[in-house]
C-alpha cells in the first residue's frame, strides 16, 4: 500500500472507439462462467493524487443527482463531486471531527437509508511493534459522514490483524503485516455489510483476500462486532483485556480465499499473493464480480488485474478461481457503473469503466 513514505508506483461516445482491445478474458474455471471484453475508450482521470481504491456514491441535491469520489493519498483523503464520473471537480480535503490518527485511506463507503455514509478505511500505523517504523502494519477502521463527504467522525478501528502475526524480520519494504486494501458491499437482504479485505501477516496460509461481515444494525457501534469468515465458520473477535479494564479485542485469523503458493515474508523474491478487491454487483450478470490484484513478488509488483465472480456474498467458498484479466499494469483496478445516478463501485450493468489507481482508458462489457 503507498503511503507518504512509501509510494507505489459516462457511457456517451463509447460507440465510436469501440475498437476491441484484446481477446476475452480466460473463462474460470466452470463452463457457464462469465467473461469480459475490453475496448478503448476516451480517458478520465479522477481528481486529486491517488494511490488506494476510490469509492463513489450518488446523492441529490433537490431534483439534481451529484456524484460524489473520495480519492486519497499519502493517507490525506480528498471529495470531488459532479454529474458524472467524467466531469468530477475536486472539492477539498475531507475534515474530521475525531481522527484515529496516522494515515486514512477511505476505500470503500456504504450509504444508509436515511443519507449517512459510513466509510471503511485502510490505517497506517508504524511498524513500531517490530522497531521497524519505517514500514508499516495496517488496519480497517470505519467513519460516519452527515454531509456528503465532506467532515467524517470515527467510529474506531474494525478489523485488526490477529495478535503475534506480524513478520518483524521481512524483507517486504512496505508491510511487516496487518489487514487493509478493503472493500464493502451492504448484502442485498441489508442485514450484513460485508468486507473483503487483505491479510498481509506472516502466516502463509492466512495471506491474501479474506472475508467479514458486520452487522449493518451495529455499523454505529461497530467495536468488537467485525465477524471473520475462518474454515467455514464467522467468528467473532476475544476480548482479551484484563478484567475491570477497556476491552482489547484480538480478531481470529481470517482464512484465505486463495492461499499462495509463494508466500510474503519468506525470504524469496517470488510471490504470488492477491491482495486488493474490489467488488460490485453486476446487474447484467446477476453475480457480484470482484477485482483484484495479484502480487508477484515482495516489492508488490503487478503480475495481473484478475476476476472472480459469485452468486452471494455470504458464501466465501463459492468465488470462482480469479482469472487474469490484464497482464501486469498498475494497482486498484475498479470497474465503476455507467448508470447516471446509480453505477458507481458498488454497482454496475453490462458495460462498466474500467479504472486503475483512479485512471480510465478501458471500457469493461460483461457477457454471459
Amino acid at each position: 500500500y503507498a503511503s507518504a513514505m512509501r509510494l507505489r508506483p459516462g457511457l456517451a461516445g463509447v460507440a465510436a472507439v469501440a475498437v476491441a482491445l484484446a481477446a476475452p478474458a480466460p473463462r474460470a474455471q466452470d463452463a457457464a462462467a462469465p467473461r469480459i471484453e475490453l475496448f478503448r475508450a476516451p480517458t478520465v482521470t479522477l481528481p486529486g493524487r491517488i494511490d488506494s481504491n476510490n469509492p463513489l456514491v450518488w446523492h441529490r441535491e433537490g431534483a439534481t443527482a451529484v456524484l460524489s469520489a473520495l480519492t486519497s493519498w499519502g493517507g490525506v483523503p480528498e471529495v470531488s463531486r459532479g454529474p458524472a464520473v467524467d466531469r468530477l471537480r475536486l472539492v477539498g480535503q475531507v475534515a474530521f471531527t475525531s481522527h484515529p490518527g496516522h494515515g486514512v485511506w477511505f476505500e470503500a463507503v456504504v450509504p444508509d437509508a436515511q443519507g449517512l455514509w459510513y466509510g471503511f478505511y485502510h490505517h497506517e500505523r508504524p511498524a513500531d511493534d517490530c522497531g521497524r517504523p519505517e514500514r508499516q502494519l495496517p488496519r480497517i477502521g470505519l467513519a460516519r459522514s452527515v454531509d456528503q463527504g465532506r467532515s467524517w467522525t470515527d467510529l474506531g478501528i474494525v478489523r485488526d490483524a490477529p495478535a503475534g502475526t506480524a513478520a518483524c524480520e521481512s524483507t517486504n519494504r512496505f508491510t511487516l503485516g496487518g489487514v487493509g486494501d478493503v472493500s464493502a458491499v451492504l448484502g442485498r437482504e441489508e442485514r450484513f455489510v460485508y468486507l473483503y479485505a487483505s491479510h498481509y501477516g506472516r502466516v502463509a496460509a492466512a495471506q491474501g483476500v479474506f472475508a467479514a461481515r458486520l452487522a449493518w444494525a451495529d455499523r454505529d457501534e461497530p467495536a468488537g462486532k467485525v465477524e471473520v469468515w475462518s474454515d467455514g465458520v464467522w467468528l467473532p473477535p476475544r476480548d482479551i483485556a484484563p478484567r475491570g479494564q477497556a476491552p482489547q479485542w484480538d480478531c481470529p485469523v481470517g482464512t484465505s480465499l486463495w492461499p499462495p503458493t509463494r508466500p510474503f515474508h519468506d525470504g524469496q523474491t517470488d510471490a504470488d499473493v492477491f491482495w486488493g478487491p474490489s467488488i460490485h454487483w453486476n446487474t447484467y450478470l446477476e453475480r457480484y464480480v470482484m477485482l483484484l490484484n495479484r502480487a508477484g513478488d515482495e516489492q508488490y509488483t503487478q503480475d495481473g488485474i484478475y476476476v472472480s465472480y459469485a452468486a452471494s456474498l455470504d458464501q466465501p467458498r463459492a468465488w470462482s478461481r480469479p482469472s487474469r484479466l490484464i497482464e501486469g499494469g498498475e494497482w486498484y483496478p475498479q470497474a465503476v457503473g455507467l448508470d447516471p445516478g446509480t453505477g458507481t463501485d458498488r454497482l454496475a450493468g453490462r458495460y462498466a469503466r474500467l479504472f486503475v489507481t483512479g485512471r480510465s482508458s478501458l471500457l469493461l462489457r460483461f457477457e454471459r
